[in-house]
């Protein structure tokens, strides 16, 4: 009996093991940026379904939890996922997506909503092709108003820089003009009464001495 509990041990501890892998193999073989793909989801479930999968997952695939090489990356991009579906801004722009991807595959397929078409395999399984290209042209537009947007930053911050740099200059300049008034006003008082600097001939020319004799 002993040998029997411990074998079915092992065999279920195996099996446990073997879906630890397979899991985190399906994580990573899926498009990393579609959250839903990630936590195996349909668009449209409420929260709830997204902390329960999430647990779930997260429990079964814990780095810690296995000795799988792959588990570390496969449970960030779980937590990725997660957070993603939780934040209701990147979750719409998701929705957008996967919605705006639909509608090229119809536009392209000439279809309408009630055509039977749409609710075949071939039809989901282009749809999730499109759905990776939405996301990820919407990605590179991101990216490049991101650049843009650093740039006019960048502008603007150089054109901050200037602008403290001129007040500065200024700033020393009236100093330096505040510094000198008194020897300004001393000039012109000398100047007033008639007196004339001392490297402009002020000095005065000294006798000659008459020869004796």
């Amino acid at each position: 009996m002993g040998d029997d509990f411990d074998l079915d041990a092992e065999l279920q501890a195996a099996g446990k093991e073997f879906d630890k892998d397979a899991e985190i193999e399906r994580i990573l073989s899926v498009f990393r940026n579609d959250a839903y793909r990630v936590l195996d989801l349909q668009p449209g479930v409420p929260e709830s379904d997204i902390k329960k999968c999430y647990r779930t997952k997260s429990l079964l695939i814990h780095p810690d939890k296995t000795t799988n090489p792959r588990a570390p990356e496969a449970f960030d991009r779980l937590k990725k996922a997660q957070n993603v579906l939780m934040d209701e801004k990147l979750r719409t722009e998701l929705d957008e997506a996967i919605a705006d991807a639909r509608m090229l595959v119809m536009r392209e397929r000439k279809l309408d909503k009630d055509s039977e078409e749409v609710k075949t395999d071939e039809f989901a399984k282009e749809w999730k092709k499109k759905t990776v290209f939405v996301i990820m042209e919407n990605e590179t537009r991101k990216q490049k108003m991101l650049k843009a947007q650093m740039r006019e930053e960048g502008r603007a911050e150089r054109k901050a820089e200037e602008e403290i740099a001129e007040r500065k200059r200024k700033r020393e300049h009236e100093q330096a003009w505040e510094q000198t008034r008194d020897t300004r006003i001393n000039s012109w008082r000398d100047f007033q009464k008639g007196g004339k600097p001392e490297a402009e001939g002020g000095k005065k020319k000294k006798k000659k001495m008459k020869a004796l004799g």
